[in-house]
């Protein structure tokens, strides 16, 4: 692999997985020391090192010096995966690089190098834990569970760089297009880019596994990777490879446990309160000493933090979007159209040097406007719900998939109906819901993707203003930037490595 994964494994690595780990092993051993032998000596040691991982999903990645906003890890992720759909609007300020598509053709683009980077990383922590843990001293309980979420990790960074740098699947097809290296041991030896077919056949393997090693294990927190989060990572890919009865069986079994949040909670939208939400199956705890201030994913979409992105460049949804929200649905609360957010809870406030803008979110705040503490949403049951209502519709079962739409729009909206949708209009209206749904969560511009449809910031009543987009208000299915370019620093260091087809 390129440069950046050597020094990561060798030293980085380290330095990252062993951020929480026991006091003894940091003072007897300097972290850009420690053998990766020493990760996997004892079950605990392991268990620490996991929990590095945990935190390495909110740091900060690369610099603050190109045209991206934020480097928190997979939150900023996330919120750019939105940000390069229609749905996602910005008010002032064009600098970010994933909002006017930028980075999808700029191999040199240090923002594209640090995505690619950071997944990878994740996998060279995670195929330490691996190698070694089968032989770690310790409870075999805590081995099982310690690998199981490390099984997970490799999986889910592998999915999203199969997403973003691959193109898309197509179910029914041989999918022998060329995917991402795929990285199954704690090696830095050159490895070219296997087909997208076979990096979901080893996300699938690991997923697999991780749901057997997990079964029955309890978590210390949200944090923390459970039997129900690989479930529900297995409806996520289930959905994407279009195996509609899979993505049903495992997004019902996946919300086992996380019945959905009433609407007085939801009305006062993500804030740090994420781990005693019912609803929330996984997410990131960021407590203030660990904060990374202008890192963190608050610094960015919350509408309360007093930063200069914020206080300038508040986050919209896009009006067509809005619009359609009806207007007994608490999810329309979380958005103000004339951008005062009167009914803001009681707590927060939003200070007099915030730019007023129309239809900003409340939906994400931080703790306070001086603190950028905001937990990190990852999974939560309704999107199972909505990955087994959209299968349901996609596989012809009308009658299901409009019963398992109402079960969930009716506890948001006291006064929605039954739908007597049935095909793609059914579909269609899945859809929306799914955009209202999840907004800012990180799944529009895959989904878009995953469905071969075309990016339209030009919808009758859109806000999207051309300069701040720069220029990019509609996108061709047909187009190459769906599939980001590799880095060129994973080019220039790794001669196996085939580019994708530019623009």
């Amino acid at each position: 692999m390129r440069k950046i994964i050597i020094l990561f494994i060798g030293i980085l690595a380290i330095n990252v997985l062993f951020t929480a780990c026991s006091k003894d092993v940091l003072e007897t051993t300097p972290t850009d020391q420690v053998a990766a032998a020493v990760v996997t000596q004892t079950t605990g040691n392991a268990m620490a090192a996991l929990n590095g991982i945990h935190r390495a999903l909110y740091i900060r990645y690369g610099t603050e010096s190109s045209g991206s906003q934020g480097r928190g890890g997979a939150g900023v992720f996330n919120m750019n995966m939105d940000a390069m759909g229609e749905d996602h609007v910005f008010n002032s300020n064009n600098y970010t690089v994933e909002y006017r598509w930028i980075l999808t053709d700029t191999p040199s683009e240090d923002t594209n190098t640090y995505k690619w980077a950071m997944f990878y990383e994740w996998i060279a922590n995670a195929n330490i834990i691996i190698a070694g843990i089968d032989d770690a001293v310790g409870d075999d309980d805590v081995r099982e569970n310690v690998k199981g979420q490390a099984l997970l990790y490799r999986a889910y960074s592998h999915f999203m760089l199969v997403q973003v740098y691959a193109d898309r699947y197509v179910k029914g097809q041989v999918n022998s297009q060329l995917g991402v290296p795929l990285k199954t041991e704690p090696s830095t030896e050159p490895i070219a880019r296997a087909t997208v077919e076979e990096v979901y056949n080893q996300i699938n393997a690991d997923i697999d596994t991780a749901i057997t090693l997990l079964a029955g294990k309890s978590q210390t927190n949200k944090s923390h990777l459970s039997e129900n989060v690989a479930k529900g990572l297995k409806a996520r890919v289930a959905l994407v490879q279009g195996n509609w009865d899979v993505a049903v069986q495992y997004a019902i079994v996946a919300r086992s446990g996380y019945p959905l949040m009433d609407q007085e909670t939801y009305r006062q939208g993500f804030s740090t309160n994420l781990d005693q939400n019912s609803e929330f199956m996984w997410a990131s705890h960021i407590v203030e000493d660990q904060s990374n201030g202008f890192g963190n994913l608050g610094a960015y979409i919350s509408r309360n933090f007093s930063s200069a992105a914020i206080r300038a460049n508040p986050r919209s949804i896009n009006k067509p979007l809005y619009d359609k929200i009806s207007s007994t649905d608490v999810r329309k609360s979380l958005w103000s159209p004339d951008g005062e957010h009167a009914n803001l809870q009681d707590g927060y406030e939003i200070s007099s040097r915030h730019s007023k803008h129309p239809y900003t979110n409340q939906k994400f705040l931080t703790e306070s406007t001086g603190v950028a503490l905001m937990d990190v949403p990852m999974m939560r049951s309704a999107e199972m719900h909505l990955i087994e209502i959209e299968a349901l519709a996609r596989d012809g079962e009308d009658g299901l998939a409009a019963q398992a739409l109402f079960n969930l729009v009716s506890t948001r909206d006291d006064n929605y109906v039954l739908s007597t949708n049935t095909g793609q209009d059914l579909i269609d209206e899945i859809m929306v819901q799914r955009r209202i749904e999840l907004w800012g969560e990180g799944f529009r511009f895959l989904d878009l993707k995953r469905l071969s449809l075309p990016l339209n910031r030009l919808e009758p009543g859109s806000i999207h203003d051309s300069a701040l987009a720069g220029g990019v208000l509609e996108v061709t299915p047909e187009d190459n930037r769906w599939t980001w370019l590799i880095p060129q620093d994973e080019i220039n260091a790794n001669p196996l490595v085939v580019q994708n087809p530019s623009n």
